[in-house]
């Protein structure tokens, strides 16, 4: 009797062995397949996340990069602009205008001059309307610089809106006289010294207004520092341009617009010296036309005498 449990344990358990294999051996290939298809996946999300990382990486290189060359260039900028905000914070507050107005101005209007403009005509109780014709009149030189920025501005896309609203004299000088890296994008380079030069007026505006709403300033002849900043930027002109027909140009401009019109002394000043430059734009860029035709009869002249010396 207990042989024959024993047989029945073993013929068991090779019949539940077989049914096994049986009912697991057709679908192991099946499984194998769908395990290698999954691993294949993993790693092509692996490598995906790995070429993501590398994008993301030399994108945030190439933005660093940018940033630093455009404040390099803005490092005269940040200067004047940084105290030239102080002054106009100081000059705001001791108007009796309230503290937060100096950083707004300097987010919607962004225009030095005319801010110190508006808030002597506000302090005096000017109207709205006298006080836009003003400001209007004395940013009418921008017209000038839009003009001479047509072909840069004409391909800078969504930027194109700011760069334009954010078109000040001394981004101006910086735009037209500094070159971008040759590896960088011209756009996204003329938009950071843009976006740099608006960071330094509106941490000045906040820094002077928090100042002199906190202490009390003698704030005559602060007003100053606008023709300082001025002077510093003619300074990186005269070293960037050696010729001197543009400095001549803006001397008769000036001198003239004082006999002509005093009170629009800016704007007609820029009207005579863009005319007088616009005359001798050939000779500025092209040089002086003696020279050149000289240089090719000498180059002419040159290629003659080895032609005639060849057997």
């Amino acid at each position: 009797m207990c042989i024959t449990i024993f047989l029945r344990a073993i013929c068991y358990f090779v019949s539940s062995a077989s049914c096994h294999s049986y009912l697991i051996a057709p679908q192991a290939p099946l499984l194998r397949f769908y395990w290698l298809e999954s691993q294949e996946h993993q790693r092509k999300i692996e490598k995906k996340k790995r070429i993501m990382r590398i994008k993301k990486s030399s994108s945030q290189s190439g933005r660093s990069s940018i940033l630093h060359a455009a404040f390099k260039a803005s490092i005269p900028v940040l200067l004047g602009y940084i105290t030239l905000g102080i002054a106009f914070g100081l000059t705001l507050v001791a108007a009796g205008l309230p503290w937060w107005l100096a950083p707004f101005m300097a987010l919607v209007i962004y225009a030095g001059a005319a801010q110190f403009m508006a808030v002597g005509l506000i302090q005096s109780g000017a109207g709205l309307l006298e006080i836009a014709l003003l400001t209007l009149i004395m940013n009418a030189r921008h017209m000038v610089y839009g003009l001479s920025l047509l072909e840069p501005f004409s391909k800078a896309g969504r930027w194109k809106p700011y760069l334009i609203f954010g078109l000040t004299d001394e981004t101006y000088g910086l735009l037209t006289t500094i070159e971008p890296p040759p590896d960088l994008d011209k756009t996204k380079f003329y938009a950071a010294i843009t976006v740099l030069n608006q960071v330094y007026w509106f941490v000045g505006c906040m820094v002077g207004s928090l100042v002199g709403s906190a202490f009390l300033f003698n704030t005559t002849g602060l007003d100053f520092a606008l023709t300082a900043l001025f002077i510093v930027l003619l300074v990186d002109q005269v070293r960037a341009v050696k010729k001197p027909e543009p400095y001549l140009a803006a001397l008769l401009g000036c001198v003239l617009a004082l006999f002509i019109s005093p009170k629009n002394f800016l704007l007609v000043a820029l009207v005579i010296s863009t005319g007088a430059l616009a005359l001798l734009r050939e000779r500025i860029e092209g040089g002086p036309r003696g020279t050149a035709s000289q240089g090719v009869s000498e180059k002419s002249k040159q290629d003659s005498v080895e032609k005639g010396d060849r057997p």
